[in-house]
């Protein structure tokens, strides 16, 4: 019978070369390598041991491990302190300095401003291996859960009044057990029960003490209220395809040559729109004045549409129709989920065909219309806009609703006490810069441009969700957020730069 020689895994002390550990081509290489290189003094306003206290941990030790750890899925402080003691790359990394997890994740809380220091660096270090093209950017978002509860949002009315009943149901519990005492000997309170009224009297007081520390709603957009939330105020409640979360909106801006991030942002709406034009100001030094931005309908309005057509910003931004007009998603209907896997098959009836607006005979000085059956109906508020074009508001009088013979097949809810409404375009409709946006994507040219958008961003998601496994954020805050955000890009760039220089 062949014999072989023992492989005995029990610890022991072996002289190592902890640099030779990082092997060219790797992403522990290229951090190492790339931090050194940097410049890291934005790092140094947190510290003030210059005469006296005890020497601090390296930045750049730090940010390596940070680093390596997020591009391996490990976001956990202790996992990274865990890493750092017992794993060998982790020991080359950081020369065997063994940091505290409550050393990491301060720095990781606190550092925001000097991650975008060595963020702007990398880029600047891409740009000049030619990584960077400018000739495309894509915009796109991520919505993640935060540290923190959705159930601890609303607003200020609907703290109080959460408030007001814990104190409320606190109160009759503690009647109810003194109308018990009243009746006969004095008992003590049943445990469960005081536990309860202590438990909503501390809630209470707690919602209290909040509702002191921020007198003001969030604002909203167009006047509207913000949810706030107890937990993170920062946060916002977000929809996705899998529910509503509480967390934030991560974006990038993604550079089509080789899908590298040129800006990433966190950002604690729910509400696309509003964040289009602060994340183009953010990579100005990254775009020219022939880089083509694209974005999906989330960030489309008129507003913003506006904005960019004063600005001189060539942009391609699609509308929420966009993919119904498109033949190439022709079938998109079919890969979209059903409410139930036992849906009803069989055909919905038609609504019957109500009277268009090309029935209503508009006057010549536009003043009044006429419907089909022969009543007038008056100018209504302000223009509005139909598919980028402007019309003109109508409104039938409730006297000539009432009582027509032809309110079934002019009204979707004939029996309600309701007039008709009608919107007919102008004769000399201005063409909106929405309509101007949907003619040029809708062109072959525009339809070749955008679509490269899909192959540009997409990826880049796929690999910060799954590849380095980001389903959540661990922070709480925007800013922290925001650094948390950054760290993964700045992975995600890294990555890039080594696969480069291991192909060059």
């Amino acid at each position: 019978m062949a014999r072989y020689k023992i492989v005995d895994m029990s610890p022991r002390l072996l002289p190592v070369d902890l640099e030779a550990q990082l092997i060219p081509g790797s992403f522990a290489h290229a951090v190492h390598h790339v931090v050194d290189s940097l410049d890291l003094s934005a790092f140094d306003a947190h510290y003030r041991n210059d005469e006296v206290g005890a020497s601090a941990h390296a930045p750049g030790m730090l940010l390596k491990a940070v680093l390596l750890a997020y591009s391996q899925g490990m976001v956990s402080s202790r996992g990274i302190e865990r890493a750092c003691r017992d794993n060998v790359l982790f020991i080359a990394l950081t020369g065997d300095a063994k940091p505290h997890f409550t050393t990491i994740a301060d720095f990781v809380s606190r550092s925001r401003d000097a991650i975008a220091s060595v963020f702007g660096q990398v880029l600047t270090l891409l740009g000049k291996e030619g990584l960077i093209g400018r000739e495309l950017f894509a915009i796109d978002g991520v919505k993640l859960p935060s540290n923190a509860s959705k159930h601890r949002s609303g607003t200020r009315a609907e703290f109080l009044a959460q408030a007001q009943k814990m104190e409320r149901v606190a109160k009759t519990l503690l009647d109810r057990h003194q109308a018990n005492d009243a009746g006969g000997a004095e008992q003590a309170m049943d445990a469960k029960v005081a536990a309860r009224v202590e438990r909503l009297t501390n809630e209470a007081a707690k919602m209290r003490t909040w509702l002191v520390n921020n007198p003001t709603d969030r604002a909203g957009t167009r006047g509207s209220i913000r949810k706030s939330n107890r937990t993170d105020n920062e946060s916002a409640k977000l929809a996705t395809d899998k529910g509503v979360i509480q967390g934030y909106c991560g974006v990038a801006v993604v550079d089509a040559a080789h899908q590298v991030i040129v800006e990433a942002s966190a950002h604690g709406t729910g509400a696309e729109q509003e964040l289009l034009l602060p994340v183009l100001d953010a990579c100005a030094g990254q775009r020219n004045e022939t880089t083509l931005i694209t974005a999906d309908a989330g960030y489309h309005s008129e507003a913003n549409l506006a904005e960019l057509a004063e600005r001189g910003i060539d942009a391609l931004i699609a509308d929420n129709q966009m993919r119904r007009r498109d033949e190439r998603f022709a079938d998109q209907e079919k890969h979209t989920s059903k409410p139930d896997p036992l849906y009803d098959k069989s055909r919905r009836a038609k609504k019957p065909a109500l009277f268009g607006a090309d029935r209503f005979i508009v006057a010549d000085d536009q003043s009044h219309a006429i419907c089909p059956a022969g009543k007038t109906l008056y100018r209504n508020g302000k223009n509005c806009t139909i598919g980028g074009y402007t019309a003109i508001k109508f409104r039938a009088p409730a006297c000539a609703c009432n009582d027509c013979a032809l309110r079934t097949q002019c009204l979707r809810k004939p029996d309600t006490p309701s007039v008709r409404q009608v919107a007919v375009l102008t004769r000399n409709a201005l063409v909106t810069h929405t309509q101007r946006m949907r003619e040029r994507i809708d062109s072959d040219e525009g339809k070749e441009q955008y679509g490269q958008r899909f192959a540009t961003v997409e990826p880049v998601f796929g690999n910060l969700r799954h590849t380095k496994q980001l389903n959540r954020f661990t922070l709480r805050g925007q800013k922290k957020v925001d650094g948390q955000w950054k760290l993964f890009a700045l992975v995600h760039n890294l990555e890039k730069w080594a696969n480069y220089r291991k192909t060059a």
